[in-house]
């Protein structure tokens, strides 16, 4: 149709939908259906999963809708952009995805991404020494800004990225300001610097770069004065002194008015002693590109005097340093100098710092008996030996910030080139980038490159299988590659089945000198051999990692596994992480990498069992305390266990636990249930029960199903007939809600022997209404009734006042499918009363949407919207998915019943939004059929009258 989107974020956030040369303003709805659209736009052709919209619109004050809220901005969107859209038809604009929703968009289509190329652009065109190209260049991105960016918009999002832009706009002010200088225009842009310095006191870059130009328009006392005025602002707002290139801009002032012109410097030795890059180096062009910047010679504009490249045991990081170093060279005309610091080198120590100057002394011709013995002349003697030099030198493995300190020169033009695996905090004066594992596209050339591109390409599944068993990791992908060409009879199929084997693969991984595990192994040996208790506290904690197969950890869990505080073991996480052996997942959360996990898994500890069952108690305790807490009127199938649980206050910090736990909750029981040891296994299972009210709230029903079908065969082995109840129970839950009713009552049917042989007259009353409800799924209303009459009768006669209010659901729902909805009013009335009672929302909700659904049979509508409303607030508050889809689809029956389709579209498509049906069968076609039926009274309306 030649339709085009470009969305604004430099000023208010607005859209426009071009069609050829005509351009429509797009009416982006509320606040935070912008902010909505803002998150996806930045995030452009990139899944943003629903967590990160939350946290983006509302962050820790999400409301207890904020999925609901979500899924109605999205709807709205796609309104917005696509008004033509059909029912049936994907959104070409914003897709959902298992990961989230995309923008399908180009960065060209969005300005913020389109302002951050061209500032990319300018930095290219100005490295290669074109400044009006660069000037014009950024002239073009900074009129893109149109006030504010984000203007109106409030929230964690937005106020953050707000901020980054703005950084992003001043980087583009300095740059242009440093284009401007070198073009000799310095009078130009006084003014302009004056006013970026009164709006950014605190910015230095801002200030050199106006005294600079102050300087050379013949104002040297001014530029002294804007110096001074910085030094005394520094010290009072942060209590700091100037930085070094404030420092040095200062002295450039005052050395012109007496300085004596340099003489000729002395010849000097020019050393070249960068070891040879890689042949196959391959990827990382955004990584090169950002270092080659750092390394530009320094200068009055962008000195770079240090440069660090951190990142996990064999991820490329010294073969990186050595490719830009040969990069960089011809920019460090005074020699390229090299040490590896052995860092990470178990069997030979680390090297010293006077032991590295004292190498590159001699490599810069200072003979070896003038070398200075002691460490602070020697550091001397270094800086000396590079005043007015242009040197690249490369510390490779580096082991930690007092091995490097001696060595950065404050002499201009000199770059220090730094890898190591611990994470460096040094402060302005440097940049670091930390080295993340490699992409599959750029794995994948590495193979080719190694092992021949027709052999690599010619199955791309099994190539794309042996690249995610290496883990995107250079090194484990470089003895892939290399056995792969030592063994021409291999297919890439042979050798990703040969590390498919979770026990052999780390010994697979290996070839010559090269090996994953011992490059591992070295990271842990450092910590084992740390001078602080956390080091040895980390080294044996990553180790208890290795017990527990889950996605993510949290300091709680990890205290449980060593025994220690979640304030201790948080501690030993984060040196973990600082050492590139764990990631952060998040706030507060960390993973292992699938080749690190198999490692820390080889360390297992002689007495690993009563760690195991530390962590697997803690998870079992949280999730039953959570479920509690979400829900006190629904019974605790889950038993009580011996650990003190994550505390949760109210049932909304307990959903949120749920919800952010279940993944590694159904990990950790799949785990438990599948080891031969009881006590393990009976943990497991409790696991599952545990999760019980957040899988069916959510309505994950394959997970119930598939993990009480393991909690059966559990429990079955260990004789546990309560937990094989239980089990059978959840199982029928999970088919009913599939449609397969037969076989729900069949398990039910074993869940009511057992109640009855253990004599659980609760388990019995809860198996009678599953049946009933077995039998209301599949929509024979008929059978349901005696069972639920039953249930009424042992629910009553022991007491039990939960089971009354869900029997008298059940008949009133067996009355309603009947056509008796006058009967069902009547019995659903007294089940409300009854819930109302108990407090029990759940149920209420529950009780609502029935009897608005039998008001709809009665032709009253309006009554039946004052009962689904509230039961629709309910279902929200508890996160009950197909309650709150069945609830819209009677609220629109009820808005068609009163001549309003337009009204009725909103909630079929908010239905829609919240994923249909959900797989439930009898609503996925209900809610269909409600789609057609309001479609077809729109289209109806929309004709008009016949002729």
């Amino acid at each position: 149709m030649g339709e085009r989107i470009f969305i604004r974020l430099l000023g208010a956030v607005t859209a426009e939908l071009h069609r050829g040369l005509a351009a429509e303003q797009v009416d982006l709805g509320p606040a935070r259906q912008q902010t909505t659209l803002a998150i996806l736009a930045a995030a452009v052709a990139r899944p943003v999963p629903m967590s990160q919209m939350i946290a983006g619109i509302w962050g820790e004050d999400a409301p207890r809708n904020a999925e609901q809220s979500v899924y109605t901005y999205i709807a709205g969107l796609r309104r917005a952009f696509e008004p033509g859209r059909g029912r049936r038809e994907p959104s070409r604009v914003l897709a959902g995805t298992p990961a989230g929703y995309v923008l399908r968009v180009e960065p060209a289509q969005v300005d913020a991404l389109l302002f951050a190329e061209r500032i990319e652009e300018a930095r290219r065109v100005q490295r290669a020494g074109d400044d009006p190209q660069a000037v014009r260049l950024l002239d073009e991105a900074l009129a893109m800004w149109r006030g504010t960016a984000l203007s109106g918009l409030s929230g964690p999002f937005a106020e953050t990225e707000r901020d980054r832009l703005e950084q992003l706009r001043l980087a583009a002010l300095e740059l242009r300001a440093e284009s401007l200088l070198r073009l000799g225009r310095h009078r130009d842009i006084v003014e302009e610097l004056r006013h970026l310095t009164r709006r950014n006191p605190l910015r230095e870059r801002v200030r050199e770069l106006l005294m600079t130009a102050l300087f050379r328009s013949g104002s040297p006392a001014e530029a002294l004065q804007v110096y001074e005025e910085g030094r005394v602002l520094l010290a009072e707002e942060l209590g700091l002194s100037p930085g070094e290139g404030l420092r040095r801009c200062h002295e450039m002032v005052l050395r012109a008015d007496a300085a004596p012109a340099p003489s000729a410097p002395a010849p000097h030795e020019t050393p070249h002693q960068l070891p040879r890059p890689l042949a196959e180096f391959v990827g990382r062009s955004a990584e090169i590109s950002r270092l080659t910047e750092w390394l530009a010679p320094g200068d009055a504009t962008s000195p770079s005097p240090l440069v660090i490249i951190t990142g996990p045991p064999g991820v490329g990081k010294s073969a990186l340093a050595a490719h830009v170093a040969h990069l960089a060279m011809d920019r460090f005309p005074d020699g390229q100098l090299y040490v590896n610091c052995r860092g990470a080198t178990p069997e030979l120590p680390a090297l010293t710092p006077l032991e590295v100057l004292g190498r590159f002394l001699r490599a810069l011709g200072v003979p070896p008996g003038a070398v200075p013995a002691d460490l602070d002349e020697a550091a001397a003697a270094w800086r000396s030996r590079l005043h007015d030099r242009r040197v690249l030198t490369v510390l490779d493995d580096a082991a930690d910030l007092a091995q490097i300190r001696p060595l950065l020169s404050a002499s201009l033009g000199n770059t220090l080139l730094v890898t190591s695996r611990e994470t460096m905090s040094w402060g302005e004066d440097a940049v670091q980038l930390e080295l993340a594992r490699m992409s599959p596209a750029e794995s994948a050339t590495m193979l080719a490159n190694l092992a021949g591109a027709n052999r690599i390409s010619a199955d791309a599944g099994e190539t794309a299988r042996l690249v995610r068993l290496c883990d995107g990791l250079p090194l484990a992908l470089r003895i892939a590659g290399a056995r792969l060409a030592g063994r021409p009879d291999w297919s890439v199929s042979t050798l990703a089945s040969r590390l498919s084997d979770e026990r052999t693969r780390l010994h697979e991984l290996a070839a010559g000198d090269l090996a994953v595990r011992s490059s591992l192994a070295a990271s842990h040996t450092a910590l084992e051999r740390g001078s602080r208790p956390v080091d040895r506290l980390a080294a044996r904690m990553l180790s208890l990692l290795g017990l527990l197969h889950v996605p993510e950890m949290t300091a709680e869990v990890a205290g449980a596994l060593a025994g220690v505080t979640s304030g201790e073991a948080e501690a030993a996480l984060e040196r973990l992480v600082d050492a590139h052996l764990l990631d952060r997942a998040g706030p507060g959360r960390y993973q292992l990498h699938d080749l690190v996990r198999l490692f820390a898994g080889e360390l297992r500890p002689r007495d690993w069992r009563g760690p195991l069952i530390r962590a697997l108690s803690y998870y079992a305790a949280s999730a039953r305390l959570a479920s509690h807490v979400s829900d006190p009127h629904r019974t605790q199938l889950a038993a009580p266990v011996d650990a003190v649980p994550h505390e949760v206050r109210t049932a909304d910090e307990a959903k949120a636990w749920l919800r952010d736990e279940e993944a590694v909750l159904t990990a950790a029981a799949v785990q438990a249930m599948d080891s031969p040891d009881d006590t393990i296994a009976r943990l497991g299972v409790n696991l599952v029960f545990g999760l019980l009210w957040r899988q069916e709230r959510a309505f994950h029903i394959a997970e119930m199903k598939e993990l009480n079908t393991l909690a059966l065969r559990v429990s079955e082995r260990l004789g546990d007939e309560a937990g094989a109840m239980v089990a059978h129970d959840h199982i029928a839950n999970a088919l009913r809600l599939t449609g397969r009713t037969d076989e729900a009552v069949s398990h039910l049917r074993s869940s009511l022997e057992l109640a009855r042989r253990l004599g659980d007259a609760f388990g019995e009353m809860r198996a009678l209404g599953n049946v009933a409800n077995a039998y209301n799924s599949g929509e024979r209303y008929e059978e349901m009734l005696p069972w639920a009459e039953r249930q009424l009768a042992l629910a009553t006669s022991i007491g039990a006042s939960v089971g009354v209010r869900y029997a008298l659901l059940m008949i009133g729902l067996s009355h309603l499918g009947t056509g008796r909805p006058e009967k069902a009013v009547k019995v659903l009335r007294e089940a409300l009363a009854e819930a109302e009672r108990a407090g029990d929302a759940s149920n209420e909700g529950q009780i609502r949407l029935v009897l608005g659904e039998a008001h709809l049979d009665l032709d009253d509508p309006e009554q039946a919207l004052r009962y689904l409303l509230r039961a629709r607030e309910l279902f929200e508050t508890s996160g009950y998915r197909i309650g709150r889809v069945r609830c819209l689809i009677r609220l629109s029956q009820a808005y068609r019943m009163l001549k309003d389709p337009d009204r009725a579209l909103s909630y079929v498509e908010e239905a829609l939004a919240d994923g249909g049906g959900l797989g439930h069968a009898v609503w996925e076609r209900r809610l269909e059929e409600e789609r057609a039926a309001v479609e077809e009274e729109r289209g109806a309306i929309e004709a008009g009258p016949c002729p």
